[in-house]
């Protein structure tokens, strides 16, 4: 059961190295891009500093209009910046109740299965090798080729008396 266990955890698809591999790339593609959405905020701020200590203007009007230009593009690039955080949290979230539902069904199914062998498993006669599923958890060997368990055949054990 908790071989079973570990193998639903993580969806339909937890061997899938396609899969994982993706949901990699996604998450290194949006650290990336939330780091330079972050440098670029840093290094508009240290430029415009610069420039505002560098300009000379004639008049104190001039001087709040070109900061209050400035302001705007900064608060421009922030909002950019916060849309761009939400959509990939709210991407991300979307998989996390993917994930989490996957799982759910899975404990279901896997349930259902169990719940099924324990009534079925009254039902196999004492002189078969499937009267006891510990000892066949304990034969079935897990195929990575293949992707499934490897179960040993039913076989009848015939007693002669003498």
């Amino acid at each position: 059961l908790q071989m079973l266990e570990q193998q639903v955890v993580g969806g339909e698809q937890a061997q899938n190295k396609d899969l994982k591999e993706k949901h990699k790339r996604r998450k290194k593609y949006a650290d990336e891009r939330r780091l330079q959405l972050v440098a670029a905020l840093q290094e508009s701020n240290e430029d415009s500093s610069e420039q505002a200590l560098l300009n000379v203007y004639d008049s104190i009007q001039e001087e709040v209009r070109a900061k209050s230009k400035m302001l705007e593009k900064v608060q421009e690039k922030l909002r950019a910046a916060e849309t761009e955080i939400k959509d990939l949290q709210l991407e991300f979230g979307l998989e996390k109740m993917d994930y989490v539902s996957t799982i759910q069904r899975q404990e279901r199914d896997l349930m259902l299965c169990q719940q099924l062998l324990d009534q079925v498993q009254s039902l196999v006669r004492r002189d078969c090798n499937y009267s006891n599923l510990e000892r066949i958890r304990r034969e079935s060997v897990w195929d990575e080729e293949s992707s499934c368990w490897k179960i040993p055949e039913p076989v009848i054990q015939k007693t002669h008396l003498p």
